[in-house]
């Protein structure tokens, strides 16, 4: 039986990081479903730096989404990644992300968390998954990675057990190099 992905997003999810890691999954012949708060055509967002001290945003493409995250089993799934962009900053307000996350966490199963991802995992309310852990994350999710009592480290990619953790989309190659390796095993 094939492995399924889950990834959990929403509107203004950054194009690069929801669009690579799916077409990655799928290359690999894994099953990738993207969750949302309800089952929808999302809007995605490129991001990108052009001389100001923040990034810009602009329309990206869209994309469906499979199933609501009222609707996701998290135990159908072997493994989540988490895409950046502006999602996160609601998606994390979703009654379901706790559930769903908690069940990756107390299963050891493969988390990957790219760029803003941080603010999802803060749903949880529970350090205890952080606690003495590093991870990496979009420079100004800094403060967010260490009130999840992890520790941050500036490195652009960070695998720490079953956490993956990357800066942003240019690091999608070796987040996604290292999210599959925890996948197969």
């Amino acid at each position: 039986m094939s492995k399924k992905i889950l990834f959990i997003t929403g509107d203004a999810v950054e194009a690069l990081e929801i669009y690579y890691p799916y077409y990655r999954s799928l290359e690999e012949g894994y099953e990738a479903v993207i969750a949302s708060p309800a089952k929808k055509v999302l809007n995605t967002v490129i991001h990108d730096f052009i001389g100001w001290d923040t990034y810009t945003e602009k329309q990206g493409y869209l994309l469906e989404s499979h199933v609501s995250f009222a609707d996701v089993d998290p135990a159908e799934f072997d493994g989540l990644i988490i895409p950046g962009g502006r999602a996160p900053e609601y998606i994390r307000l979703d009654e379901n992300i706790p559930r769903i996350l908690s069940h990756f966490f107390e299963n050891n199963k493969p988390v990957g968390a790219i760029c803003h991802a941080a603010l999802v995992l803060a749903a949880l309310k529970d350090n205890r998954y952080f606690q003495g852990r590093t991870m990496t994350a979009y420079t100004a999710c800094r403060y967010d990675v260490e009130s999840l009592g992890a520790t941050y480290t500036t490195d652009p990619l960070h695998v720490d057990g079953n956490i993956v953790s990357g800066h942003a989309w240019p690091d999608l190659p070796g987040f996604m190099r290292e999210f599959l390796k925890l996948i197969r095993n």
